[in-house]
This record gives structure tokens, C-alpha cells and sequence, in this order.
């Protein structure tokens, strides 16, 4: 059976774990060259060797400029071109921090790499993108939703839903889609850490969940793939909600 991504060139920031590893393995799987960028280096070096098929790791943080440039100007030399982008990458606050206790420090962090370190991962690839291109940016449910103390990463979330309708505007004339994959709560190591010190917490979660559980990093990447392969070439600027039905129903 032919690959999906037989020959493509696959960028993924936030790739050395979570839904960015489990996508990063699929890709490869599935036939892509596969480009990570990751901040820890010995985390970077066994998602390497996680992913196989000849995959390639970039210690970077794509809240860094000078991090993306590096990243794009290896694929450059290796390949002169970038079929995807996973924009991946972000970042949440673990304790609550309502309206009143916001601070300076907090808002950077967390806008610096879930909203502009997301619009220069897309920007600073466009000179390798062509027709035929994807962009896919990673979304959460929380940018529909008015989660406590959370205002930060819901606003943070809710930029990038904006992002993809906007870019898929900016794009059209290039053909090159932009799409958003918006998880809910998904058993990733630090959600799991999270969980593990708070009795009680899942299973409120779960609760609130129509399927009763959390989602798994591999569930999210096969709808990242989705929407990254010809098979959703019809699909552009929609937020699709790999979330067990908490939105919908």
C-alpha cells in the first residue's frame, strides 16, 4: 500500500514528546522525512531514536526566533523544501492563575510560545511552503471555552483559531491550507504528572467527557495526519476537536 507521506518533508516544533511525538512517529511511519525541534537535547536524542526512519532532531525553542531560522535553514540545505508544518508547540500553566494574580513574567511565557512563537513558525517557514502545502496548528479545546483561572492560555488558545482563519485568507492564492487540531484533556506524561497528584481530578475530567475518558496522544496525531494528507484537501480553516465530544455535546 503506497504511503501517504512517501517523500514529504514533515516540520514539527514540540516534537520530543506528547501529541508532537506521537505525530512525528506516524509521519515517519508513513513515509515523511521528519524534522523535530525540541528544547531538552537528551529528551531530543531518544525521541530520535523513538521515531526512526531516519528522522532529525533540532534543539531549539520555538519561542526563539533565531531557534526557528536554524531549523529551516537545515531543511533548506537537506531538502530546499517543506511539504508540513506542525506547529505544535505550546505551553500551559499548571496552577490556576485567575484574573487579580496575573503577572508580567506569566503573560510572556505563555503568549511567547503559544501565540507569537506560533506565528513565526508559520512565517518563518512560508519560503519553504509551496502549492499543495499544510499548515497545521496546534489548538485546545480551551479556546472555546472560559476554563477558570486559566484566562491566559484560553485567549492563547483562542488566537490560533483565529490564526488559521486568517492565514487560510493569506494563503489561498499560494494553495496553501491551514487547518487547526484542537485537543482536549489528553494523556500526555505532564497531564498524567498532573493527574497523579490530585486524587479525584480524572475522574471529574472524565465526567465531563461524553466517550468517559481522556484522549491518547496517537488518537490526536491520526487526526493531525488527517488533516495534513490529500485526504482532507477539500478542508480549510476549520478547528476539528479531537476531544471525545466535550464541545459538541
Amino acid at each position: 500500500m503506497a504511503k501517504r507521506f512517501g517523500n514529504k518533508v514533515v516540520a514539527i516544533t514540540g516534537g520530543s514528546e506528547g501529541i508532537g511525538l506521537a505525530s512525528a512517529r506516524l509521519f515517519a511511519d508513513e513515509g515523511a522525512r521528519v524534522y523535530i525541534m525540541g528544547r531538552r537535547q537528551a529528551r531530543l536524542d531518544e525521541a530520535i531514536q523513538e521515531i526512526g526512519n531516519g528522522a532529525v532532531g533540532v534543539r531549539g525553542d520555538a519561542s526563539n526566533l533565531a531557534d526557528l531560522d536554524r531549523l529551516y535553514e537545515r531543511i533548506q540545505r537537506d531538502h530546499g523544501r517543506l511539504d508540513v508544518v506542525f506547529a505544535n508547540a505550546g505551553v500551559a500553566e499548571v496552577e490556576p492563575r485567575p484574573l487579580g494574580t496575573i503577572d508580567e513574567e506569566g503573560f510572556d511565557r505563555l503568549f511567547g510560545l503559544n501565540v507569537r512563537g506560533m506565528l513565526f513558525t508559520v512565517q518563518k517557514a512560508l519560503p519553504l511552503l509551496s502549492s499543495g502545502s499544510v499548515v497545521v496548528l496546534n489548538g485546545s479545546v480551551a479556546g472555546s471555552k472560559g476554563f477558570p483561572g486559566q484566562s491566559l492560555y484560553n485567549a492563547s488558545k483562542a488566537a490560533v483559531r483565529s490564526f488559521a482563519r486568517s492565514w487560510t485568507t493569506d494563503l489561498k492564492e499560494r494553495g496553501i491550507r491551514v487547518n487547526v487540531v484542537s485537543p482536549g484533556g489528553t494523556e500526555t506524561s505532564p497531564m498524567r504528572s498532573y493527574l497523579d497528584a490530585r486524587p479525584g481530578v480524572e475522574d471529574m475530567l472524565n465526567q465531563l467527557v461524553p466517550l468517559g475518558r481522556l484522549g491518547q496522544p496517537d488518537e490526536v496525531a491520526r487526526a493531525v495526519l488527517f488533516l495534513a494528507s490529500s485526504e482532507s484537501s477539500y478542508i480549510a480553516g476549520v478547528e476539528l476537536f479531537v476531544d471525545g465530544g466535550s464541545i459538541a455535546v
